[in-house]
């Protein structure tokens, strides 16, 4: 009887841990199963990834503040939420990796982001909010020199691209014969190009303005004919379908009452929508 007793005993306690097991990792799967959105507003911020150096859409000054057209959008976003919105730096080589980090890192990715397939296999995409293709910054003295794919692709001509994007695979795949150099800050480029340390960039037409605008000593000949045409949106991680839907929200009242035309001409950028 008193062995009876004790193998009833461990029976129960046996229950007791395997029912306490059981609750707290539902518990911990209700949480993981959590909607974006309430987690976000529980935690009372948007945490949101960019490279910073990608003037005027995304920079970070020497001071740590982050400016331009992403990180007001970053901010239309938040204010839709109803929390604030802390930055988290990331890179062009590491963007995918970061969005898809465990334990995630933020929300989502904004400035300079174009939309593609291959990110869209892979991760979500909201809807465009700016239309952007490749073109060129060169020399003042050599726009004359630079009107097509053509004048690019020849031996003679360095192009300095930035590692790990779009600029990069573009420049790889259609100039075949230009040397191609890499350089790892993308802020600096323009002023490597204006300083005769490459001859060209290959960026983009919403990047190209400012450059231009900032520094005689540049020019975006090929500015109103791009080579590529597409739009940039905002990257996270899929499962985050309410956070997508908020998003997309948001960038369909900008286009609505005409806050997002504003914040293309503020930044001098072509509105397209």
């Amino acid at each position: 009887m008193k062995e009876r007793k004790t193998r009833l005993w461990v029976l129960a306690v046996i229950f007791c841990i395997c029912g306490a097991c059981i609750t707290t990792c539902s518990s911990s799967d209700d949480n993981s199963q959590q909607p974006t959105v309430q987690r976000i507003t529980e935690r009372g911020k948007l945490l949101v990834g960019t490279t910073g150096d990608y003037r005027p859409l995304s920079y970070r000054e020497a001071d740590g503040s982050y400016w331009g057209f992403g990180i007001e959008m970053a901010e239309k976003i938040a204010e839709r939420i109803g929390v604030g919105v802390e930055f988290v730096q990331t890179s062009w080589p590491t963007l995918a990796d970061d969005v898809l980090a465990e334990p995630q890192t933020f929300d989502l990715a904004i400035g300079g982001i174009t939309i593609t397939d291959t990110r869209k296999e892979t991760m979500l995409m909201s809807d465009g909010y700016l239309v952007n293709g490749k073109t060129i910054i060169c020399r003042s003295a050599d726009a004359d020199r630079y009107q097509s794919l053509a004048d690019l692709d020849k031996s003679e001509v360095r192009v300095m691209v930035n590692p790990g994007g779009l600029n990069e695979k573009f420049a790889n795949k259609n100039l075949t014969h230009a040397t191609i150099i890499v350089y790892q800050k993308n802020e600096e480029i323009p002023n490597q190009v204006a300083e005769g340390n490459a001859d060209v960039m290959i960026t983009e037409i919403t990047e190209a303005p400012w450059y231009v605008k900032n520094d005689p000593r540049l020019a975006a000949p090929l500015i109103n004919k791009p080579f590529s045409h597409g739009e940039i949106g905002v990257l996270m991680r899929k499962g985050q379908d309410d956070l997508l839907t908020l998003v997309n929200a948001v960038i369909a009242q900008m286009k609505a009452d005409g806050s997002l035309r504003k914040l293309h001409e503020k930044y001098g950028l072509v509105y397209a929508y």
